[in-house]
């Protein structure tokens, strides 16, 4: 299991907007398709005055169906983000891989 983890820095003048878009539309169109599951909104405790920083998550089961994902959907999706709020807010990704603890 992948989960693919998008971390942003959000200008504070759209901070309210962006979340919004983010819960209502972003997060919605990404899960649509059924390959990304499990999503997550988490705030990244970090202190700045320029903005906020934000992380978006999903469970992904391979890394060929991601990339099938942003390839096809992704890119689209992230257009949208970019043309609603351009430069104000900008991403990068982190893929980490799920490691069972619990076992040996």
């Amino acid at each position: 299991m992948i989960i693919y983890n998008t971390t942003f820095d959000i200008d504070k003048d759209i901070l309210h907007d962006s979340l919004t878009y983010l819960k209502k539309v972003y997060i919605p169109e990404a899960i649509n398709s059924g390959l990304l599951t499990l999503p997550c909104l988490r705030r990244i405790m970090h202190v700045s005055e320029e903005g906020e920083n934000f992380a978006v998550q999903f469970h992904v089961k391979d890394i060929t169906t991601l990339n099938y994902w942003l390839n096809n959907e992704g890119s689209i999706i992230n257009q949208g983000l970019i043309k609603r709020f351009g430069d104000k807010i900008t991403g990068f990704t982190t893929l980490m891989e799920e490691i069972d603890w619990n076992n040996d």
